[in-house]
């Protein structure tokens, strides 16, 4: 095939407790605007069980086409058969990019997907543009210091994962009639190497995912210890938040690197943001600077953060976090 007969733009879609995932449509956001610049169109790849329900939903946000993979078999998350199908879905109908999200979904699916189709993949980007006729992917390198742009010529499909919470969501406009295919399935359970033997959801703050999170508690370098994390654990779990952390605390070894928050981390927008201990470099505040509110709590009264938060207390996290997780536990008990 020569390069011109790979068209349009895929989304490939991500599914969470039976609902979308919001960062599937903050990449329908970003592949509207690129087709609109490349004269393409803009598609859906759904692959689980029941997945045919939303071609309703994906019916209001402009979708030219919705392809449907769609069998019991996909009801848990498998690399084998999630590849599988989607291979096969590609090289029947060639788009000229996909788009997954840099969750671990898409993290653990692209790669395979585009080494068994010997193409390019950018991972974590941030930003996609054209220039001069090429699709500009850039991503943050070395510890978020520096951006790199990376163009893929002379390979198709390309490929890239996006961060979430950076590009625009899609909103919804006036329904259209999108072409629905559904594509076959053929894999047999019985042949699969491996297998899911049981979800656990884990209940800890410090495990819990952070790019979704509606509230993030988040300690820093003047956190001190591993131990003293245990403070900011028991403010999250009042608040029933998640834990994150600056570089600096997870380079120390006091947090796991999924709780990061930051260019070279995690970017966050939740509607509260506690940030103890943190000063507030600018790889950091651009981690969690699309956050609704950010409390403060740092004992250096000139700490960069204090300029850029909603609310701010100077003074020492050892002393103020435990007084407001009393607080608020003995208000939430009233409630």
């Amino acid at each position: 095939m020569i390069m011109t007969d790979y068209k349009n733009i895929w989304v490939i879609v991500e599914f969470k407790k039976g609902k979308v995932r919001s960062v599937s449509f903050e990449l329908i956001g970003i592949a509207k605007e690129l087709a609109g610049k490349l004269n393409e169109k803009v598609c859906v790849a759904l692959i689980g069980n029941n997945v045919s329900n939303f071609c309703e939903e994906f019916s209001y946000f402009g979708i030219a086409e919705i392809y449907i993979c769609e069998d019991a078999i996909f009801e848990e998350y498998l690399t084998e058969t999630y590849s599988s199908i989607l291979i096969d879905l590609v090289k029947e109908y060639t788009p000229n990019m996909i788009l997954y999200p840099s969750t671990k979904f898409g993290k653990d699916l692209a790669p395979r997907i585009a080494a068994s189709l010997e193409t390019g993949l950018t991972p974590d980007c941030n930003n996609i543009d054209i220039q001069d006729g090429n699709v500009v992917y850039t991503r943050s390198v070395y510890g978020g210091n520096y951006y790199v742009d990376i163009i893929i010529p002379s390979n198709r499909p390309q490929m890239a994962t996006l961060r979430s919470n950076i590009f625009e969501k899609s909103g919804k406009i006036e329904k259209n009639n999108p072409k629905i295919i559904n594509f076959p399935v053929n894999i047999e359970f019985n042949k699969l190497s491996t297998k899911v033997i049981d979800n656990i959801e884990t209940t800890i703050s410090h495990e819990k995912p952070i790019d979704e999170a509606n509230v993030i508690v988040s300690g820093g370098r003047g956190i001190g210890s591993k131990e003293n994390f245990k403070i900011i654990d028991n403010l999250a779990e009042v608040l029933n938040a998640a834990v994150g952390a600056s570089r600096a605390a997870v380079e120390a070894g006091w947090i796991s690197k999924s709780c990061q928050v930051g260019q070279s981390g995690t970017v966050v927008a939740p509607d509260i943001y506690i940030a103890c201990g943190i000063s507030g470099t600018i790889q950091h505040l651009v981690g969690m600077k699309s956050s609704k509110k950010i409390i403060a709590i740092n004992k250096d009264p000139s700490a960069p953060i204090f300029e850029f938060c909603d609310y701010g207390i100077v003074g020492d996290f050892k002393t103020i976090v435990p007084l407001l997780t009393e607080a608020l536990k003995e208000r939430l008990s009233q409630d």
